[in-house]
């Protein structure tokens, strides 16, 4: 039986070089990366852990916009024009 952990994770069979096949259970996704201001789910910033994340190029981690990765475009756009307008 497996323990208590991992009984909702997905099973997945891995062969092995020995020619078997071994039981290992699949990780979970993270959840989406979300805006500072609103909580809306980021488009452009790929659901990854950390580890994975870091062997990505750069720019596929998040957009290259001012704050991307980081607040949403259509509170990017408000947000500048609160700071130009006063």
């Amino acid at each position: 039986m497996p323990r208590p952990g991992l009984r909702t994770k997905k099973r997945v069979y891995v062969k092995v070089p020995g020619g078997g096949l071994k039981l290992r259970f699949k990780r979970e996704k993270p959840n989406p990366a979300r805006c500072a201001w609103c909580a809306s789910p980021l488009g452009g910033v790929p659901r990854l852990s950390p580890s994975e994340l870091r062997k990505l190029a750069r720019s596929s981690r998040r957009p290259t916009r001012p704050y991307g990765g980081y607040i949403c475009p259509s509170c990017l756009k408000e947000g500048l024009e609160r700071a130009v307008l006063g």
